[in-house]
């Protein structure tokens, strides 16, 4: 995955690390998701990818296969997939933490 990859999976185990994330400071015109287990977060979509910024870290997924459809996509790296655009307003996602293992509901504010 390269030295990217090495600083991003490290940076997304010390946001678990600390075990409940909270008061996300945000980036401006992006999303905010709050989600179970204290874990909130914006997502900045760019091209291909998304950058989830908590309020002490981030994380950087890429465009993965999965979701039924353009509205719901999948992003993932070594240490996390995300669906987005899931329920009945699209306004949910799900974090998958297989290491951990871990599931957490999400909803955009």
């Amino acid at each position: 995955m390269g030295a990217m990859g090495k600083v991003v999976t490290k940076s997304m185990l010390a946001m678990l690390t600390g075990v409940a994330l909270a008061g996300c400071a945000g980036l401006s015109g992006s999303p905010h998701y709050r989600c179970e287990h204290g874990i909130e977060f914006t997502a900045q979509f760019v091209d291909d990818s998304v950058l989830l910024k908590g309020p002490r870290d981030y994380d950087l997924l890429s465009r993965d296969a999965g979701g039924s459809s353009e509205k719901q996509p999948v992003y993932s790296n070594a240490r996390m997939r995300a669906e987005f655009g899931l329920g009945a307003s699209g306004r949910e996602a799900l974090l998958h933490y297989p290491l951990l293992p871990l599931v957490a509901r999400c909803v955009r504010d």
